[in-house]
């Protein structure tokens, strides 16, 4: 099903700033806190849509597309096993893009049964995701992150991965007008890490 962006309100028309790396995309203006132990499992779209940054947290940015998906039937780790992808455990998946000036932000979750389950996928998709790094860029204060630049199909991009309760988010920067500005990886990140703690806060 796809996801509702309120995009009658943030039509195509609005202008695009020419630094995206300056804009305010604050749900909070606090450092972000780790909160690994909710236990809140976003199960449904609708939960997983709560956990996506909304329009309105998004000042400067174009809403794009987004989605929502559960699983009918998740797989348990003893049907995954060790050589399957890292994300395989998920019971649910959504993401929200948006774009400003040549940049695009993809924001994108994954949700697990439980946080051991998170956990062992974060620590999974740490190490599946070295495989790819082109450079180490400093990880988000305040929660269990991790975030470097890579090239992928001759695109250049800046990926920023955060592990907290229940769920995996990812930012990534790209695009031919992005200066993939670790700096603003920062700041989405914790407008959506912002998000995601309100939303286990409500269910």
């Amino acid at each position: 099903m796809a996801l509702l962006l309120a995009l009658a309100g943030c039509g195509e028309s609005s202008p695009k700033p020419p630094e995206p790396s300056t804009k305010p995309s604050g749900e909070t203006s606090a450092e972000p806190s780790d909160k690994k132990g909710f236990g809140t499992v976003f199960d449904t779209e609708r939960k997983i849509r709560a956990t996506l940054p909304q329009p309105e947290s998004m000042a400067g940015w174009t809403p794009k597309n987004g989605r929502a998906h559960v699983e009918e039937q998740p797989d348990s780790p003893s049907e995954c096993g060790a050589d399957t992808h890292w994300d395989c455990t998920a019971v649910g998946n959504g993401s929200a893009n948006y774009e400003a000036a040549g940049e695009t932000v993809i924001f994108s979750v994954d949700a697990f049964p439980d946080t051991k389950a998170a956990q062992a996928a974060c620590r999974k998709e740490e190490s599946w995701s070295a495989k790819y790094t082109k450079k180490k860029v400093p990880p988000l204060s305040g929660v269990t992150s991790h975030a470097y630049y890579r090239n992928a199909g001759g695109l250049d991009g800046l990926d920023l991965t955060m592990c907290t309760g229940t769920v995996i988010a990812q930012v990534r920067l790209e695009g031919e007008g992005s200066d993939l500005d670790p700096a603003t990886s920062h700041t989405l990140a914790k407008t959506f890490l912002a998000r995601i703690q309100k939303a286990a806060a409500a269910s």
